[in-house]
């Protein structure tokens, strides 16, 4: 039997204004495949990872992840579907200052309405699996960038989400601190099989990819 795609966007559209910002996308990602998305700035790369993480709704095309066609969803069915299927890691981690990484890396899994002893034990499994445990109690501010993005994607897969989306995330980051966040993409989904879609214009992660897409003027070009 067939398995179907994890993310298939078909012939996507979107403008601002007078603006395409994205010209007829079509893109099909196999479960358990990480992807680049590569391309000049204003390419259109962050755009189409937004419609793909259904952050943002095309004008016109249709996105189907996981086998359901995430653009015909209500604003409340697309919430509650984004919080179970799809885990962001953006390039500033978005942590909330006032909250210790463990309660940070919690909050999706709240949001969902799942058992709350369940979700910390888990966020704890996830902190210790990325080498953070001896920092749970601090603070982002107490963090090092890179620590930082060790418990902001330790939050994105508190879900176990089918998609990780990542945009930009390592460009903050030292050359060290960088390498290791990009091992850990790797890494992660070889042990939770998640399907990984990264944009990025770090060349060397880019390679890294399974497969490496190249964008330009709101195209994919190769």
């Amino acid at each position: 039997m067939e398995t179907k795609p994890m993310i298939e966007v078909r012939d996507i559209h979107k403008s601002y204004g007078s603006l395409e910002v994205l010209r007829g996308i079509d893109l099909v990602v196999q479960r358990g495949e990480v992807v680049s998305v590569v391309g000049a700035s204003g390419a259109g790369k962050t755009t189409l990872l937004q419609i793909v993480g259904t952050l943002n709704r095309p004008d016109r095309g249709t996105v189907t992840i996981d086998g359901e066609q995430t653009d015909t969803l209500s604003d409340s069915a697309l919430s509650s579907f984004r919080n179970r299927k799809i885990g962001f890691v953006f390039q500033f981690h978005h942590l909330l200052p006032e909250f210790t990484a463990l309660e940070n890396v919690c909050i999706p899994g709240y949001i969902g309405g799942r058992d709350r002893r369940q979700v910390e034990e888990q966020a704890r499994e996830l902190i210790s699996l990325l080498g953070m445990n001896h920092r749970m109690g601090h603070k982002p501010a107490e963090l090092s960038g890179g620590e930082q993005q060790r418990i902001a994607i330790a939050r994105a897969l508190i879900n176990r989400p089918a998609v990780l989306l990542a945009d930009e995330p390592s460009g903050n980051l030292d050359s060290k601190n960088r390498d290791e966040i990009h091992r850990l993409f790797f890494d992660l989904r070889d042990r939770f099989g998640q399907t990984v879609m990264i944009v990025t214009h770090d060349e060397h992660l880019a390679e890294m990819a399974d497969r490496r897409i190249v964008m330009s003027d709101g195209q994919i070009v190769e």
